[in-house]
């Protein structure tokens, strides 16, 4: 779905990576890199890196690792996080530059790489895994 989605590429720093301890989610995640759908990137920068060092002391290592490789290359941010993380994702990116997960079905719907109905079947299986969004089907919302 959003590994061919025009206009984005999907990247993953490392920093996420390494968070992941359910085994098969780290098997699909690597496949999805062996598949080139998404691309592991590594924090080099020495600005990235210092964000990364102050960001780490109110967030999590993946969210900080993830909000200093994308304010440090100008990137987009998908991400769900809430409270601080956002605050901070808003303060460094702006509103404009953050992409949620329904956002990115929005995008897949526009882009006709998904219909409604694909969309509200995995909106369900989300929300079957305790990820709840606030419409009732992505009609309302696309």
């Amino acid at each position: 779905m959003a590994a061919s989605l025009p206009d984005y590429e999907f990247v993953v720093v490392d920093a996420v990576v390494q968070e992941i301890t359910d085994e098969q989610q780290a098997a699909i995640l690597q496949r999805a890199f062996d598949d080139n759908q998404l691309r592991k990137e590594s924090l080099t920068e020495p600005e990235a890196l210092a964000l990364f060092s102050e960001l780490v002391q109110v967030m999590g290592r993946g969210e900080a690792a993830s909000l200093a490789l994308a304010a440090g290359r100008d990137w987009y941010l998908a991400c769900d996080e809430k409270r601080v993380f956002r605050r901070k994702a808003v303060e460094l990116l702006g509103e404009d530059r953050l992409l949620t997960t329904p956002g990115i079905f929005v995008l897949c719907i526009r882009a006709g790489l998904l219909t409604f109905e694909e969309a509200d079947r995995m909106k369900t299986v989300l929300e079957g895994k305790r990820f709840r969004m606030t419409f009732k089907s992505f009609r309302d919302v696309s």
